[in-house]
This record gives C-alpha cells, sequence and structure tokens, in this order.
C-alpha cells in the first residue's frame, strides 16, 4: 500500500462527557500534512476512536502534541534523562526487555486506550506520560490527592501520577486488564501483528454463530472462494504473521477451513459465546453482534489470532473480533541502517534506488561491473567524478557508483551548537533522503528515509516535510492516524514508533509500504519499522518501560530537517 493521503493522528484520552465538544478547540493540525487546510482535522491524543472510554476529557487532557510541547511550569517537566541501564533496544537493535514489575509490589494498571500520566496529582497538571490498556506498573502504595479525581491520584514509578478511575484501576483482575495483557513487543521491528484490509466487512463483539454468519456476511462463500484464489494476499499468504504468539504450528487455512478445526486456546473472554470486554466503546447492548465495519484503507493491528470452526479470527488492541480473511497479512520492510563506526566508516553511500550499477573504469570509459546491491552502504575513498554529466563516487574496491541511484553520506561539515554541547541530534536530509543520528559531535547511525513527496515545495501548500529546527516533544510506541478527506479516506491503527517534531510532523515507522531512500509520505517522516524502533529508544524523551507514550516540552531530541 503507498503512503496514505495528508494525516492527522486520531484518538482519545479519558474520562468527561464533554471531550467531543472540547475536541473542536484542540488546535488544527494535520499530521505528516500542512495544516490549516480545508482537509485538516484536530490533532487528538491517540486511542480507539469512537472509544466509551474516550468519550470524555478535561480541557487539560486534550491538549495536542504541539501544545504538549508548549511552556509548562517546571513542576510540570518530567525528570530528564533514559533510565539506568542498558536500553531497552540499542541502536544495534539488540532488546533488552525490561523485568516485570515483581508480585507482591503495589500496582496499578490502565483499562483505556490512553491512560494519562500526570505532572502532578490534580487534573490541571500536564500529560508527561500515557499507558495503554493492559499496562501494569509499579506505584506508591499510599494516595497522593484527590483534586479532580474522586478515587484518588497514585503516583507511578519512575515518576508521574494516575488517577484510579474510569481510566486507571487497582484490580489487577479487571476483564480489561486480563484481556488486554498483552503488551506490544519491542524485541520485534512491529510491535504486534498487522494486516491491511484487502475485502472490507464486519467487526464483531464475540465470534459469530452460523446465524450471525447469514446475517452480517450473507456472501460469505463468493468472498471465501475469491481469498481462496487470491494467491497474493488470500488464504496461502503470510499464515505466518498471525502465528506470531503461537506456540504450536497451524494447519494451512484451506485445510483448516475444509476441516473446520477449531483452536484449543480460543481466548478465555471469548468462549461459550462471550463478547469481548467492551475497551472499544463499541459495544452498546447486551445483545450487540456486529459492532463495526472495516473497509479497504484500513490498517490495523492484533493482539490475538485463532481458529474457530474453520475460520481465523484476530482481535484488534481494542478488543474487536475481526475475520482474518478480511486481511493481507503484513511482515513489514526488512531494511534497516548501520551502525556508523560498526558496519562502515566514514565515507561511505547509502544505496537508496533499485537498478543500479557498479562501474569499472576502463581507460576513459565506464564499463558495466555488475547490480549495486539496493540499499547497502558501500565504503568510498572520498573521490568523486563526472562520467557523463552525472556525478560518480569511487568505492574503496575501486568500482564507481552514480548519485542518482547512491547518495554520498558524509559528517556535519559544520557542527551546530547542540551537537557542540554533546547532545543527542537527528540530521535529517530531504535531498539524499538521509538521516543521520549524532550523539554530539559523533555520528553513530545513518539510514534512508521516505520524507513528504512533494520534496522540497513549500509545506504549506503541498505535502512536502517541513524543515527547520525542532525538538521530539511526544512520544507513542503505537498511534492512529486517519483521514475522512473525500476521496482519501483511511485509518492506519497503531502506526509504530511515532515521535512527534513540531506540529503534526512525526518521525514513526511505516509498516504499509517499502519505498524508503524516496519522497514518498505526505508529510511525516517515514522510517522503515526497525529503523523507527532503534530510534525510538535512542531519543529524548524517553518513554519508561510498560508506558506507551512520553511527553516532555522543549528539552527532547533535536530534529535538524534541511534540503
Amino acid at each position: 500500500m503507498d503512503t496514505p493521503p495528508r494525516t492527522r493522528a486520531a484518538a482519545t484520552l479519558a474520562a468527561s462527557r464533554h471531550a467531543l465538544a472540547l475536541l473542536a478547540l484542540a488546535a488544527s493540525l494535520s499530521a505528516c500534512g500542512r495544516s490549516g487546510s480545508a482537509a485538516d482535522a484536530p490533532i487528538e491524543l491517540p486511542g480507539a476512536a469512537g472509544s466509551q472510554k474516550a468519550q470524555g476529557a478535561s480541557a487539560a487532557a486534550l491538549a495536542s502534541p504541539a501544545a504538549l510541547a508548549s511552556s509548562a511550569p517546571a513542576e510540570d517537566e518530567p525528570p530528564p534523562g533514559l533510565p539506568a541501564g542498558p536500553p531497552i533496544v540499542s541502536l544495534g537493535g539488540v532488546a533488552t526487555p525490561p523485568a516485570p514489575v515483581p508480585e507482591g509490589r503495589p500496582r496499578l494498571a490502565s483499562t483505556s486506550m490512553l491512560t494519562r500520566v500526570l505532572a502532578r496529582p490534580s487534573t490541571d497538571a500536564k500529560p508527561v506520560g500515557f499507558l495503554r490498556a493492559g499496562a501494569v506498573v509499579e506505584m506508591d502504595p499510599e494516595p497522593a490527592g484527590t483534586s479532580g479525581c474522586p478515587g484518588g491520584f497514585r503516583k507511578i514509578k519512575p515518576f508521574g501520577y494516575v488517577c484510579v478511575g474510569p481510566d486507571a484501576t487497582l484490580d489487577l483482575d479487571d476483564e480489561i486488564v486480563r484481556a488486554a495483557a498483552r503488551r506490544p513487543d519491542v524485541t520485534h521491528k512491529l510491535p504486534y501483528m498487522y494486516g491491511t484490509v484487502t475485502r472490507g466487512g464486519p467487526a464483531y463483539a464475540r465470534i459469530p454463530t452460523e446465524d450471525d454468519l447469514a446475517r452480517f456476511e450473507p456472501n460469505l462463500k463468493k468472498h471465501l472462494d475469491r481469498w481462496a484464489r487470491d494467491e497474493e494476499s488470500g488464504a496461502t499468504y503470510g499464515l505466518d504473521v498471525w502465528l506470531k504468539w503461537s506456540a504450536e504450528p497451524a494447519p494451512p487455512a484451506l485445510d483448516a477451513l475444509a476441516q473446520r478445526i477449531t483452536d484449543r486456546e480460543i481466548p478465555w473472554y471469548l468462549r461459550d459465546g462471550r463478547r469481548a470486554p467492551n475497551l472499544s466503546g463499541l459495544i452498546k447492548t447486551s445483545d450487540a453482534v456486529k459492532i463495526d465495519e472495516v473497509s479497504r484503507r484500513n490498517g490495523m493491528a492484533f493482539l490475538e489470532s485463532f481458529l474457530h470452526e474453520g475460520r481465523r479470527y484476530n482481535v484488534t488492541t481494542d478488543l474487536r473480533v475481526i475475520p482474518a480473511d478480511r486481511f493481507r497479512p503484513i511482515r513489514g520492510s526488512e531494511f534497516h541502517g548501520v551502525e556508523i563506526g560498526k558496519d562502515v566508516d566514514f565515507p561511505f553511500a547509502l544505496v537508496r534506488r533499485a537498478g543500479g550499477k557498479r562501474w569499472r573504469l576502463v581507460g576513459k570509459k565506464l564499463v558495466d561491473g555488475g547490480e549495486l546491491e539496493w540499499r547497502s552502504a558501500v565504503p568510498l575513498t572520498g573521490k568523486q567524478q563526472f562520467f557523463g554529466g552525472k556525478l560518480h563516487y569511487e568505492t574503496k574496491d575501486g568500482d564507481w557508483v552514480d548519485d542518482r541511484h547512491a547518495g554520498r553520506i558524509d559528517p556535519a561539515k559544520k557542527m551546530p551548537a547542540w551537537g557542540k554541547n554533546g547532545e543527542k541530534w537527528l540530521d535529517v536530509n530531504i535531498t539524499k533522503q538521509v538521516l543521520v543520528a549524532y550523539e554530539g559531535t559523533k555520528p553513530v547511525y545513518a539510514t534512508l528515509i521516505s520524507s513528504g513527496e512533494a520534496g522540497l515545495d513549500d509545506h504549506e501548500s503541498s505535502t512536502a516535510t517541513k524543515r527547520g529546527i525542532f525538538r521530539i516533544h511526544t512520544k507513542f510506541v503505537t498511534s492512529t492516524m486517519d483521514s475522512d478527506t473525500v476521496g482519501e479516506e483511511f485509518e492506519l491503527r497503531d502506526v509504530p514508533y511515532v515521535q512527534y517534531f513540531e506540529e503534526g510532523y512525526a518521525l514513526h515507522g511505516a509498516y504499509w509500504h517499502d519505498k524508503f531512500g524516496r519522497p514518498k509520505s505526505h508529510g511525516c517522516i517515514n522510517l522503515s519499522p526497525e529503523d523507527a524502533r532503534r530510534l525510538f529508544f535512542w531519543t529524548e524523551p524517553a518513554v519508561p518501560p510498560g508506558w506507551h507514550g512520553a511527553a516532555r516540552s522543549l528539552t527532547g531530541t533535536v530534529v535538524f530537517v534541511h534540503p
């Protein structure tokens, strides 16, 4: 799937019936696109669109990512710096998952798609982080005040306060906590199982019966026949994606369907005709069955996948039950960048376009020296020359590569003040479609990106990426992006490793395309899922273990976007 049209981060927070009216007061911004156009919509914080948990939020909760980066009292700022110990994910891709909270310690759990962590025990305080349903965090045992929170605030580790109420509980046996216990898998490039919709259809509150299928999917036989014949995204494609967390092998999809196989490990909350806990907020009655629709240009993330009477069903992160045959399983790009000084040293080039050649200089003429591996890092001598009016770089093995296919990467020629001061920063070159990460003056990582497809045009009137010097202010392990622009409607749930740096502009993983090295987005800086994962845990503000997001004003990692 191509990078979608202009996007806005979509979702919600927690707790008052006035949310829908208050959301209109949020700044008119567009994630990954220009602001102020008719297509734009308010930025909201990520969660489940239409969620019961999302029907309300205090005015303080309704800050956009840009608003979260505004000035605030010093006491509303989280402590700086990464947690002690090894990073959760290193730039080399090595994951060191944090240990769970030990049994016996006082703990609190999130019961909402987005639970705010506040700087102070007051609903007037600024959010400094976010939890997602199923997260269990350690807390101080004593209440810390009730300002705007009848259930009382609890101070959680490593910092911040959470209101016990509609979005958080002390009951670790709560149905939502148990059903959403599977956490994002940060050991992998994609934190959940992913799919994009190929054939629209219903989403259910429970596993549908034969009568339900006849009512809500009257063309099911025709649909399954097409699915069986589709070699690109049908029954024979991508079963391994749905088995991400399965402990046992599964039969081929068509065999399972013919034999009407049912898994032994159907999620507990769906057994015996039960409905899923209402995390989505879409279950309006006690007899609800079909609660939603999915359509093409939708992308989804899933917590569970299982067989029931031969058909595979997936459970979304907000606990909707959707037939897996409506989706193309997504593996995500295998590409990732290189560690400078470990994988490669300056000068080098990154091959950003397929079809490139190595050229050998014979006399004064270049001859074909073989294929150039797409997206590889090619060590250079530093010598460059024009042949036939095209710039070429000499490789260390004596060949030549041309600038149309491979972009030369050099360290910053003039070190900015933040680099001299020892800060981490990201150097994003729109012309070369390259990102280089620095620790002070030391370059440590380089990779290919996909910035706005309008290139160097005006970001106010096109899909170009906004250029300038910014700081990352808000991060989410996953976030939903969608658009209701006529003719461009789409919804991409749980976009991975999102880092907002200016208004609605963000760095984030893109699971729907593999075009890194070429302008492709509608304003955001697209990264391969693996690059997004590595950089997410390298930048500031740090997201504490078990949290789903973090926010901090004015002190996040610098992002320098330039031609």
